[in-house]
């Protein structure tokens, strides 16, 4: 039910969000801020931070939830299953870029819906519905938990999607607030939701992908949460095991098994043939999560950190050093793998939202500020920024130190650790807001050219007048680096050119054909080709034709009517 939230921001992505990046003409979101704010510290932060929240959530969980899957149907050592998983999707992603990306998503989604709907199906079957999920679902204990411990028991809120704002996992008030702002960050302005927007024909494309995505939101409740609450009923001594040496013996986290309570249903309850499928699908699942990361994390590496420090660097120099980082950010991910099994009480979905807590919240302000109030300048955004970065990188670290104690032991650690990190990130979100506002307004207000186009009230705006050594933000801006787009060099070697007027192409060896494949280089050495024409300014239009406007907005507020519904179901 916490998915929910999300549903709302998606499609204030398309609504709201999107015709302020396409007016502005950005790539990146990185580079949004720089139109937005001038200078290049407040992009170069947000870069940086960006791959640090892609390295340390997404890329560790995602390779770390897969490799569970894959030790608990082959029974393979964690980090071997790791190395075989990313060897699949590195091939595609390296090779194939954003293109390859895209296309692979759409067809896994396929495939995807159909393994898990059949396999919420025989979870329900197996239990006799959600009347009997919730019947039963309170006496899945283990049979080897000790009788005067409350350790391995449900929670009795556990149907519940508004709990209590002091006792329980999930309080209200911060499923409310304090999770709408990474949400909105996640869905509004991360790079890897916003690029595949951003790639749309025209905004009624982007609208109907977010719409589409908007009502696939509401399924993870039914195929991801109520089957995972059905695997602690069938196999309780597994997947709800409370005693940390128990623990270990099943899936080798002594902090706890619940993380394995979806593979081992797919692995225990499906027959031969889905279950073949449903394996097919989760590894799809968290490759296509993982390539959509890795593109992303690229383009923002070279596109607004290494053309910062190498503004002379060609499109082909921008391409192998992409591919090379993506290298480096696998590395990187795998040796965080075991912080991530060890945080948190072992469970993933906690660890990524504690975190997300305490970094995500004064980037969504950022922009939030930016988009929906002219008056913010770059002083104010960047003190905005740096303030709520700190108090979240302190909260962060502080959290590693005292790690959270197993079920039984004393909590002994200090009361800012004990602050709940949906409350913290509420915190975090108005004193980002205040100092954003308070800097901005005692200081110089941006010029014409900061605002013009790249604000809400402003996206239909005409181009500014510029001072002539300023380049106006219609200019096309840099294209995200493709193997069939590589800027060659004017002039090749004296013997390359020989070879070529002879119409003979150099020999390669077999090792260098092989790199050159990997970086979408290959064939490239046989002749010079012509060079492009200078591009001319275009201005992707905000127009929509009438009569699919209205059904755009009318599938708009259904999938609103849906959510709004369910909240109040299950709330």
């Amino acid at each position: 039910m916490v998915w929910w939230p999300g549903l709302f921001f998606v499609l204030m992505l398309a609504w709201i969000f999107l015709p302020i990046y396409i007016s502005g003409q950005v790539t990146t979101m990185p580079e949004y801020l720089r139109k937005r704010f001038g200078g290049s510290r407040i992009p170069l932060t947000l870069a940086v931070l960006y791959l640090f929240i892609y390295i340390f959530t997404k890329i560790s969980v995602d390779m770390y939830a897969g490799a569970i899957f894959i030790q608990q149907s082959l029974h393979l050592d964690l980090y071997l299953a790791v190395i075989g998983l990313l060897a699949i999707t590195a091939v595609y992603t390296i090779a194939g870029g954003l293109a390859a990306v895209i296309y692979t998503d759409a067809l896994q989604t396929f495939i995807m819906l159909i393994g898990a709907l059949s396999l919420m199906g025989y979870s329900f079957a197996e239990v006799g519905g959600l009347q009997g999920l919730q019947e039963k679902y309170f006496s899945a204990v283990a049979s080897n938990r000790s009788e005067n411990s409350s350790c391995g028991l449900p929670r009795e809120d556990a149907f519940h999607m508004f709990r209590d704002p002091l006792t329980s996992d999930l309080p209200w008030p911060g499923i409310l607030f304090g999770m709408s702002i990474p949400s909105l960050w996640y869905w509004c302005t991360d790079q890897v939701i916003v690029q595949r927007t951003l790639a749309a024909k025209n905004l009624s494309h982007a609208k109907g992908g977010s719409i589409m995505a908007a009502y696939l939101k509401v399924l993870p409740l039914f195929v991801m949460v109520f089957p995972g609450m059905v695997s602690r009923i069938l196999f309780p001594d597994q997947v709800a095991c409370a005693i940390p040496d128990i623990c270990k013996k099943v899936c080798g986290n002594p902090s706890g098994c619940s993380d394995i309570a979806y593979p081992k249903l797919v692995l225990e309850l499906l027959p031969t043939g889905l279950r073949g499928l449903m394996m097919a699908v989760m590894v799809a699942a968290l490759m296509s999560s993982l390539t959509s990361i890795f593109n992303s994390a690229s383009t923002i590496f070279t596109m607004d950190l290494w053309t910062h420090f190498r503004p002379q660097a060609t499109e082909k120099e921008l391409l192998i050093v992409g591919r090379v980082f993506v290298l480096i950010l696998v590395l990187v991910s795998i040796f965080w793998i075991p912080v991530v099994q060890a945080s948190q009480g072992g469970q993933l979905f906690i660890y990524i939202q504690s975190i997300s807590s305490y970094l995500q919240p004064s980037v969504a302000i950022v922009f939030i500020m930016g988009c929906f109030w002219k008056r913010t300048n770059e002083k104010g955004a960047f003190a905005g920024l740096i303030f709520g970065l700190l108090l979240g990188l302190i909260r962060l670290v502080l959290d590693f130190i005292y790690v959270q104690p197993l079920c039984g032991e004393p909590d002994e650690r200090p009361e800012v650790v004990k602050v709940h990190y949906l409350y913290f990130s509420m915190i975090l979100s108005i004193v980002t807001l205040l100092t954003v506002f308070a800097v901005s307004w005692f200081t110089e207000p941006p010029s014409s050219e900061m605002v013009s186009r790249l604000t809400w009230a402003t996206r239909h705006d005409h181009d500014p007048v510029l001072p002539k050594n300023q380049v106006s933000i219609t200019t096309t801006p840099p294209p995200v680096p493709e193997a069939s787009s590589v800027n060659w060099p004017k002039s090749l070697p004296e013997n390359a050119s020989k070879a070529h007027s002879d119409g003979v192409s150099p020999k390669q060896s077999k090792v260098l054909q092989t790199l050159l494949w990997l970086c979408g280089l290959e064939g490239k050495g046989q002749a010079e080709p012509p060079l492009p024409s200078e591009a001319e300014p275009v201005r992707i239009s905000l127009k929509e034709k009438p009569l699919v406007k209205t059904f755009l907005d009318i599938n708009l507020i259904i999938c609103l009517s849906c959510a709004i519904f369910l909240w109040g179901y299950f709330a």
